[in-house]
């Protein structure tokens, strides 16, 4: 019996600090969700609705917006290009940054690491005046190459600096049990390490691919207008004299829907990403 009213106290003792941590997710998730939910309001409004303070969330819906944005097209033939890019230059960057990432975190380069890290953060627009020359001289500009390129250059180092505490955290023992089998090191990669950090692969390309998606800067400098990219596009509903902003809400909320699918979709692995680690040592 008195184990059982120990346990009733700390149950109403741990209740309001339950009570007062659920308030908190709560009120953080409606301040990220509000402009979200806006967004995609706005997008059923006309321009005078959505300037309009005294219009809130309920209002009459109108497809006039999202009608005259896929009428030419062009929101579509971005939306395109985005995934391509997006696609293959985050494809690629994991392809060269997981094995990278492996070789950093088991053998202990951490000069190697911190080159990286140094490469990570140097700002990419003091590369744009040089990259520009480059691409020019070569003839790259206005095709898909120099933007795969040039997002690759953050998507890079993004995965393999993120990679290299998920290999660094794997038990290296798993791997020399499996080089004594007789298997080489990259085979013992291949089958060991790289199944077993393939939810931190998953995060790690999730969020490179979610920057290509969004990268304004790159695609305004060296993209034209058959591979301009969504950023670039929503851009152009802002000109001087005015902005159409029910035009700008829907093709903006055309522009999140694949993100918040392929983040709903990949759910499980990011999550397992992000929490990977958590309880280690």
């Amino acid at each position: 019996m008195s184990a059982n009213a120990a346990t009733s106290r700390a149950g109403r003792r741990r209740h309001p600090w339950s009570l007062l941590r659920g308030v908190a997710v709560t009120a953080v998730s409606l301040v990220f969700a509000l402009p979200i939910v806006w967004m995609f309001a706005a997008a059923f409004k006309t321009n005078v609705q959505v300037t309009d303070p005294s219009v809130g969330l309920f209002f009459s819906p109108t497809l006039e917006n999202f009608r005259n944005v896929l009428a030419d097209g062009e929101i579509l033939r971005s939306l395109r290009n985005s995934l391509i890019v997006g696609g293959v230059s985050t494809a690629l960057s994991a392809l060269i940054a997981v094995p990278a990432a492996w070789a950093v975190g088991r053998f202990r380069m951490h000069r190697t690491g911190s080159l990286i890290l140094i490469a990570r953060i140097v700002p990419a627009v003091s590369l744009l005046v040089p990259w520009y020359y480059l691409f020019a001289r070569a003839g790259l500009v206005g095709s898909y190459t120099v933007l795969i390129l040039s997002h690759m250059f953050v998507s890079v180092p993004l995965i393999l600096w993120i990679m290299i505490g998920f290999f660094e955290g794997l038990p290296v023992e798993l791997e020399e049990a499996a080089r004594t089998d007789g298997l080489s090191a990259f085979g013992a990669f291949w089958r060991i390490a790289l199944p077993l950090a393939a939810p931190g692969t998953a995060t790690a390309s999730l969020l490179a691919f979610v920057f290509s998606w969004n990268n304004f800067m790159f695609a305004l400098i060296f993209a034209d207008e058959n591979t301009r990219t969504a950023p670039v596009t929503l851009f152009n509903f802002i000109s001087y004299a005015s902005t159409d902003w029910g035009g700008l809400m829907a093709a903006a909320a055309l522009m999140t829907i694949p993100v918040v699918l392929v983040a709903v979709l990949g759910q499980k692995h990011l999550v397992a990403g992000l929490t990977a680690g958590a309880t280690k040592g």
